[in-house]
């Protein structure tokens, strides 16, 4: 039998033993969310992905290359470059749960942050992402939204099949976009 002493001295032990663990929370944002806490809005095709180490050498991130087809919000160029977190750099892999991977050739329209003297990063991880898919019956494009994307403040559940989850066309979605990048306008001049 352990006297108090002897069991707290253990605990103690044990706990200054233990490892650090990092996590990764990632909250659902409200669509006008998305779009309102970003600068730049752009829609194109992914022209290059490559991992690089971080400034502080301490990680690897993806550099991403961007050929822009039209911006929804913003605008430097007609190639925009930004950065994602993780990558693989030979046999050094670093991965962060809810980060976005980009490969060569594949479409999205980004929602991205953009700090002074730095590369934009995107909005809320995996948030910031909505791919595209095209249609095979119409030859239209179609904005898959991410998985997870509030509708409002309120708890909800994520229903498989729901029609708020559904692909739309690329041209309502920029009308959907451009329509809450109107009424953030709005709110601003008042």
């Amino acid at each position: 039998m352990l006297h108090r002493p002897s069991a707290v001295l253990i605990a103690f032990a044990f706990a200054s033993l233990s490892i650090s663990i990092d996590g990764t929370v990632v909250a659902p944002a409200e669509f006008r969310e998305i779009v309102n806490g970003s600068e730049i809005i752009a829609f194109g095709r992914v022209v290059d992905a490559t991992p690089e180490l971080s400034d502080d050498r301490h990680r690897v991130e993806t550099v991403v290359t961007l050929q822009v087809a039209t911006y929804l919000k913003g605008g430097p160029g007609e190639t925009l470059v930004f950065v994602v977190p993780g990558g693989q750099i030979g046999r050094y892999r670093d991965v962060l749960v809810g980060a976005p991977t980009f490969e060569p050739g594949e479409e999205a329209v980004v929602f991205l942050n953009a700090r002074v003297g730095e590369r934009p990063t995107v909005f809320g991880l995996y948030q910031g992402v909505f791919r595209i898919r095209v249609d095979e019956s119409s030859k239209r494009r179609l904005v898959v939204s991410p998985v997870l994307v509030a509708a409002g403040q309120a708890p909800e559940r994520v229903v498989r099949g729901a029609a708020t989850r559904r692909p739309v066309t690329l041209e309502t979605f920029g009308a959907q976009v451009q329509s809450v990048v109107a009424e953030g306008a709005l709110r601003g001049a008042r």
